[in-house]
Order: structure tokens, then sequence, then C-alpha cells
């Protein structure tokens, strides 16, 4: 991927969540990132209430325990893929954890990625075995039309 002009590489950036579809996203991205040789930088958000007036993030103190968590759930997911995946893996991950709006940070994120990876809804599957339609989700929908670099949406382990 060619690097914009007097900036330095940032690396990829993967949504991860607690959904099922989120692991196939985060072997796809460290594997892409090991290939590269790139950052990879993991991103997992606790999804808050919207203010009614202004429909921004509004945070309660329970938030920073949730937060906690999904930082922890995602580092457990990075390495229990990064076993996997052996001499595969990225030399660099970093995991950040956040309140907020998914779709909101992953795309305000994206402005200083080469590469925003997320996974799909999932995908429904004919008797013949193929993918007939692959829905997105809220999230990976959104990201893709907003995003400011190129985006890959890794569909759902079938």
């Amino acid at each position: 991927m060619p690097l914009r002009k007097g900036q330095a590489m940032p690396g990829i950036i993967v949504g991860v969540d607690g959904s099922a579809n989120a692991r196939p996203a985060l072997t796809w991205a460290m594997r892409e990132a090991a290939i590269r040789n790139a950052p990879l930088t993991v991103l997992t958000v606790n999804e808050v209430a919207a203010s009614f007036w202004t429909h921004k993030p509004v945070t309660v103190p329970a938030d920073q325990g949730l937060c906690a968590d999904a930082r922890r759930l995602a580092s457990e997911l990075v390495e229990k893929t990064a076993k996997e995946l052996g001499d595969s893996s990225p030399a660099s991950v970093t995991i950040q954890a956040i309140n907020g709006f998914a779709a909101a940070e992953l795309i305000s994120a994206s402005h200083d990625a080469d590469l925003l990876v997320v996974g799909a809804q999932g995908g429904a599957h004919g008797g013949d075995g193929m993918a007939h339609h692959m829905p997105l989700g809220s999230v990976s929908n959104k990201v893709l039309h907003h995003a400011g670099c190129p985006v890959v949406v890794v569909p759902a382990a079938s």
C-alpha cells in the first residue's frame, strides 16, 4: 500500500468486538500485518449511550469497567490468535480500548491508517455451499462508506 506523502507508515487497524465475527477479522489482520511487516493496532470500543440532544457519546462510571473488560478480552483474543499463527504473527501489536461509538471511532482511526479491517455481520449460504449474499452489519457498512483508508471486510467463518 502506498504511503501518503510526508507520513510515516501507521500500519493496520482491526476492529474487534466480542462477536464470533471478530476472530476471522483479527486472524486476517494479524497475518496481513506480518506479511507487510506493519504494526497492528487492535481497536475495541465499548459502545455507550448517545446524548438525546447532541448525539455525542455519554459515559457513566460503569463504562470504565466495561472498557477495561473489553480490553482484557481483546488481549486474550490476540494472545490466543498469535499462538495459533506462530511465526505468522506481526512483530508489533497494540491494543486500544475506548468508550464511544464503534463506527465513529473506527472511521476516526482510519484517517491515520494504511488499512482498516473489520468483520462482516455474517453470511447466508445456499445448499451448494456458496455465499449468495454477505450482509454487512451497521458498523462495517458505515466504516466501508466513510473510512479514510482502504477497508477489508472479512466474512464470518463458515
